[in-house]
């Protein structure tokens, strides 16, 4: 089957990678989870009753992404710093056509939490969504209690744009979601070039 356009890709800035998921992630993967398991467990997405499980077992998690990125829907990436796997920022729902559009999902390992991995991450994979993948508009969706994730579309100075009730089915029940969004034409010279310009890290 051939790849779908923007996929697959890596992209690097400093000390940043973001690539795609192997299965060959699988033991720095579940440990970074396992280690992280309560921190994340109140904005784990999960599935009502009825309805089909998530993957039990990391190679099946890969299998799906890897199908799905094969289909074009989705762009499943991880973050590497120093060669150690610390998250993961996925491409979800994209959407050709007229609308051109996606969602990002992401996660990182509290223990390198808070020195702006995230905000960097998030702004490289925005900027392959502008430009090899041909995206026009992305959308990052955030329960109103997570403060951290809200901190990141703060720092890409993203534009709240409403409010979704009982959004997604996230820590077992429907949850409100914040919707903040960007198009190409709000970021010409690019996301990161935004971040880094907030930071004073270029002129």
């Amino acid at each position: 089957m051939p790849q779908a356009q923007g996929w697959p890709a890596v992209l690097v800035d400093g000390p940043v990678k973001v690539r795609p998921i192997t299965r060959s992630d699988g033991r720095a993967w579940m440990d970074a989870r396992s280690h992280n398991r309560e921190w994340l467990a109140r904005w784990e997405a999960t599935v009502p009753a009825g309805t089909e499980p998530r993957p039990s077992t990391f190679n099946n998690l890969v299998a799906r992404l890897r199908r799905a990125a094969r289909l074009g829907t989705t762009m499943p990436f991880v973050i590497e710093v120093a060669g150690s796997l610390v998250g993961q920022v996925t491409v979800n729902n994209i959407v050709r056509g007229s609308a051109q559009s996606a969602s990002i999902g992401y996660w990182i390992d509290q223990r390198v939490a808070g020195h702006g991995l995230m905000p960097q991450a998030v702004a490289m994979v925005i900027d392959h969504c502008f430009t090899t993948a041909g995206l026009h508009r992305i959308e990052i969706c955030i329960r109103p209690e997570n403060t951290n994730s809200l901190r990141v579309v703060e720092k890409l100075q993203m534009h709240e744009v409403g409010l979704a009730p009982r959004f997604l089915h996230i820590d077992g029940d429907w949850r409100d979601h914040r919707i903040y969004a960007v198009t190409q034409e709000e970021v010409p010279e690019g996301m990161l070039v935004r971040l880094k310009r907030s930071r004073n890290e270029i002129t």
